[in-house]
């Protein structure tokens, strides 16, 4: 069984609230950095003694009402640059499209004519290349899901839709390069 607190209990109980929750709701002091020192400078002096990796920093809190001139800014590193894809191939590319649509690939996937597919005679199932137009620089990336070609001066058997992306459609056969992209890379350079 509870029993009610006296009027001055529970004053003093919703105080206490009170501040904390004002505590929970004051500014988080901005770290300026302190001078640096070096550790261990004077036994990297000594010979055979190891020397410092780096400078170590400490911290120390700025009050929030601190002019501007004091506070520190640190500048995000710049977004790492776009790496061009590593060529692998060069030589000639077809496409396939109606007569193969709905059939099995080498995969063991439905083939899609209007897919960014392509069938390659070596590369693993599943890798991702992008293929350039020798002839005007348009590129688009395709994902290998089949074998193929299975003409000599061919290199590469595009899928309708990716042949359609290059402008080579009605063109028979295009001069292309294949490269694959570095690692996390989603897309490929155009060259103008």
């Amino acid at each position: 069984m509870m029993r009610r607190l006296p009027g001055a209990a529970r004053l003093l109980l919703a105080s206490g609230a009170a501040a904390l929750l004002v505590a929970g709701c004051a500014p988080t002091p901005v770290l300026q950095p302190l001078p640096t020192e070096r550790v261990g400078s004077e036994a990297a002096e000594a010979p055979g003694a190891p020397r410092p990796l780096r400078a170590l920093q400490r911290h120390r809190p700025v009050p929030a009402d601190a002019p501007l001139s004091e506070v520190v800014t640190v500048e995000a590193e710049p977004a790492p640059a776009f790496e061009e894809p590593k060529e692998i191939d060069r030589g000639g590319a077809s496409y396939y499209g109606l007569r193969f649509h709905g059939r099995r690939t080498a995969s063991g996937e439905r083939f899609d004519m209007a897919g960014m597919t392509a069938a390659h005679r070596t590369l693993p199932f599943g890798t991702m290349v992008c293929v350039r137009s020798l002839v005007n620089g348009k590129t688009v990336m395709v994902r290998i899901n089949d074998r193929g070609p299975h003409a000599r001066q061919r290199v590469i058997d595009l899928s309708q839709g990716a042949a359609d992306a290059l402008g080579m459609l009605g063109l028979g056969i295009k001069q292309v390069a294949i490269s694959v992209p570095p690692a996390g890379q989603e897309r490929c350079t155009e060259v103008e």
